[in-house]
């Protein structure tokens, strides 16, 4: 629900779609080593591969729309499309077409394993534009399906007691714009699985890869209304549909302040239940046993990654001291290597920022590292003189009350700091009103069996990280969140358990 108009995700593929195991300790990296030292801005100014041919602009509600507005290339800053904008009567309208498909309509009322072979036959027609992720999550939810089921229950007394798990209803999902399409495969596979109708918001930055993708599940097989696209912005669309009386079910992915204006709306319209993955500071712990070498590069690709655009990224990098020096070095060099430049060319490990608002705020702080004392070891600034481009940047030296170390950047800036022993480094940790997730890097096992029971957070990753199987769970502790997505727990959010007691002659079974 952030004000900034921007891009499309048609960058997804190169910007937004880890492989299931990303990142894991016999990872050897070394793309872009050599390449240059941060002599990227001639590499920027290189012409710039032309953007995919932009179908689906069109709110999927009938393909009625009125005004537009810009999507921005991050590479550029030049406009690639006029989307339609929605704002709250389209929501309005978008509402309704879901509450009939799920009151009147076909779905809710197919058998599970119908609901399952259309999912299915999505995955096959998202699989022809090769997106491998998305298809797995389809796949798996698909698997789902028809394994939704409730429970006999004993009771003390001559009746007969089951359980029904039945949808939920409407559901109003509200996705960010760092992962448009992960988070689009994660918020409606289970939703659809379990028999539930859809509005979705895109983030305004991100509106195509949803309005495409949804044309995919309607020639699926998915009927009328079942699932309904508008892009807009948060204040009118948005917060239409965090309000909205007529939705059963709110899930929303995004900041943590946004996030607690979107439970506010919820509570105040309907008491709608909702799920909510927000903002992270997560730990990156190096013990002193660490394979330095193999260190730098995991944790290096743990915050770097995606442009840094990750809310679970391990921005705080907790280096024991007895290696700090070694560790900072290495981290020093290494940032230096990175290939920044167009996504679309072969090589490049970073993109542009998603728009020039998040471009502004990540050297804000940038400079606020600066001014607090902390040692600028690289980068620091812009790459280029056109697009969204920022220096891989690296601070030494870094206290743990500096904003550097305490706010969500969500940019290419690592911090790295010193800690003397597990007990430092676990009260430091947990430090933070955050916990969506954590690494650890030791050869230790008690070592990692003490730190993965003692991070406060929804994920701990030991000797890996994002790592985002669709059974694994991923969600946050303290003000990252309420709920998991992913998995079997991801089900729970679009579920009503209803119990049926039903008196019986005693004995039942004579």
């Amino acid at each position: 629900m952030a004000s900034a108009r921007g891009i499309s995700s048609l960058l997804s593929r190169s910007l937004c779609l880890p492989p299931p195991s990303f990142l894991s300790l016999g990872r050897n990296s070394s793309l872009g080593r050599g390449v240059h030292r941060f002599s990227t801005a001639a590499l920027i100014e290189e012409p710039i591969t032309p953007p995919v041919q932009i179908n689906h602009t069109k709110l999927l509600i009938n393909g009625q729309f009125g005004k537009t507005f810009p999507t921005l290339d991050p590479r550029t800053g030049d406009v690639i499309a006029h989307v339609a904008e929605g704002d709250a009567e389209d929501i309005n309208r978008a509402v309704s077409a879901a509450r009939k498909a799920f009151d009147e309509g076909p779905w809710p009322r197919m058998t599970a394993y119908e609901r399952s072979r259309i999912l299915l036959r999505f995955a096959d027609l998202a699989a022809q534009t090769e997106l491998p992720l998305i298809v797995r999550f389809f796949h798996y939810y698909a698997g789902w399906a028809d394994k939704i089921h409730g429970l006999t229950v004993p009771a003390d007394g001559p009746y007969h007691v089951k359980t029904l798990h039945e949808p939920i209803g409407v559901a109003g999902q509200i996705i960010p714009w760092n992962f448009p399409l992960v988070m689009f495969a994660w918020k409606v596979g289970p939703a659809l699985a379990c028999g539930n109708t859809i509005v979705l918001k895109t983030a305004e930055q991100t509106p195509l890869t949803a309005l495409y993708v949804s044309k995919l599940l309607y020639e699926a097989g998915l009927p009328p209304g079942v699932i309904n696209i508008v892009s807009g912005f948060g204040p009118t669309a948005g917060a239409a549909l965090a309000s909205h009386m007529d939705v059963d079910k709110l899930a929303f992915t995004g900041s943590t302040n946004t996030g607690k204006i979107v439970l506010e709306l919820a509570a105040k319209s309907n008491l709608k239940p909702v799920t909510l993955e927000l903002g992270g500071k997560s730990p990156f712990i190096v013990c002193e046993d660490a394979d330095v070498d193999k260190a730098v590069e995991l944790a290096h690709a743990a915050v770097f990654y995606n442009q840094g655009q990750c809310c679970c990224a391990g921005s705080r990098t907790f280096v024991h001291e007895r290696i700090y020096d070694e560790f900072l070095e290495k981290s020093k060099a290494r940032a230096m290597r990175r290939t920044v430049g167009d996504p679309f060319k072969k090589g490049i490990e970073q993109g542009p920022q998603i728009d020039a608002e998040q471009f502004e705020k990540v050297l804000g702080y940038i400079r606020s590292g600066i001014e607090s004392k902390a040692t600028l070891e690289c980068g620091g600034g812009r790459l280029g003189s056109k697009g969204f481009y920022i220096q891989p940047t690296v601070f030494s030296n870094v206290q743990d009350d500096m904003l550097i170390a305490k706010d969500e950047i969500f940019g290419p800036v690592q911090s790295i700091l010193k800690f003397k022993d597990l007990g430092d480094v676990i009260r430091r940790a947990n430090s933070t009103p955050y916990g969506l997730a954590a690494g650890v890097f030791t050869s230790n096992v008690d070592t990692a069996n003490t730190l993965s029971r003692a991070l406060r957070a929804g994920t701990v990753w030991v000797n890996c990280f994002d790592v985002f199987d669709a059974a694994i769970p991923f969600g946050g502790y303290k003000m990252s969140g309420i709920g998991r997505q992913k998995g079997i727990y991801s089900l729970h959010n679009y579920l009503q358990v209803k119990a049926v007691v039903t008196p019986l002659r005693s004995p039942a079974w004579l």
